[in-house]
């Protein structure tokens, strides 16, 4: 299981501390063309397969259709990637999280600083522990904590809050976050081409005057995709449009009561999303 950069397991730099602004000068581009390459060729390394298969949720499938794509060489180690509520553009997302896209950067950067957004804290901890366990309560901190991403209580196990909300939010950098503001106004989405478009200026080359476009439909791995008929981050629309431009699409079901969320923690993904993923796992194996 691996773990996005600068969330909570993912802290540690051979030369850079957390605490300088150096180390959370990265977005989901970095994760997608280092960290994940990284990843994948240390589990080879030490299984000695000469596959793999790459089951990624959200942010995880865009690094995915990011690496994929540009890769050749890592795609030809997967043997089959699973999109679990799959996002590769939010041109039609209506999360709370896309109107920080409203906002100029300067006024991000001074309102979350230039490190971590969202950091685990003993904050977010005590409320959890002290607040999240009172049954009355629990209700309330399960909006608290779903309003980014969409909810269901009723396919929740909402005994269970006090758990997820110790662990999550767990952290990324303020510079994803712009990141993923930036490309809500700038993407590429059009009947032809569902293009990335990265407006990070950091990652652009000295020459370069505009971001580096990627472009789903080069990427030939096979691919399985699982997606919400309720989904406030991965919206069926854009759905519908990446599902034109994966080249090697293999499956997809569509859950049309699952919201963003459910793919991890939905009480009956036992019964209408894994038995896919296994029989799935087994014709490729």
């Amino acid at each position: 299981i691996g773990n996005s950069r600068g969330n909570t397991w993912s802290r540690k730099h051979q030369t850079l501390s957390p605490d300088l602004e150096d180390f959370w000068r990265f977005s989901y581009d970095e994760m997608a063309l280092k960290d994940l390459p990284a990843v994948i060729n240390h589990i080879l390394k030490a299984t000695g397969q000469e596959q793999i298969f790459y089951i990624g949720h959200s942010q995880g499938t865009t690094i995915a259709f990011i690496a994929f794509s540009t890769l050749p060489e890592l795609a030809s180690k997967i043997r089959l990637f699973f999109g679990l509520a799959p996002v590769a553009t939010v041109a039609f997302t209506d999360s709370p999280m896309t109107k920080l896209s409203a906002l100029p950067d300067f006024l991000i950067w001074d309102l979350f600083g230039r490190r971590d957004f969202l950091p685990q804290s003993q904050y977010i901890k005590w409320l959890a522990e002290h607040v999240c366990a009172k049954t009355l309560l629990s209700e309330l901190c399960g909006n608290l904590f779903f309003i980014l991403c969409g909810f269901d209580e009723k396919n929740l196990n909402m005994t269970r809050t006090p758990v997820y909300t110790t662990h999550c939010p767990a952290g990324t950098s303020v510079q994803n976050m712009i990141h993923w503001a930036m490309i809500t106004e700038v993407v590429v989405l059009n009947a032809i081409n569902v293009t990335f478009v990265f407006p990070i200026t950091s990652t652009i080359p000295p020459l370069q005057s505009t971001p580096p476009e990627f472009r789903v439909q080069d990427m030939k791995v096979p691919t399985a995709l699982f997606s919400g008929g309720h989904d406030t981050l991965a919206d069926p629309k854009d759905v519908a449009a990446l599902l034109t431009q994966v080249s090697n699409l293999v499956y997809h079901q569509h859950i049309e009561h699952w919201e963003h969320l459910d793919f991890i923690w939905g009480l009956d993904a036992p019964q209408v999303m894994f038995p896919s993923i296994l029989k799935l796992l087994q014709e490729h194996h």
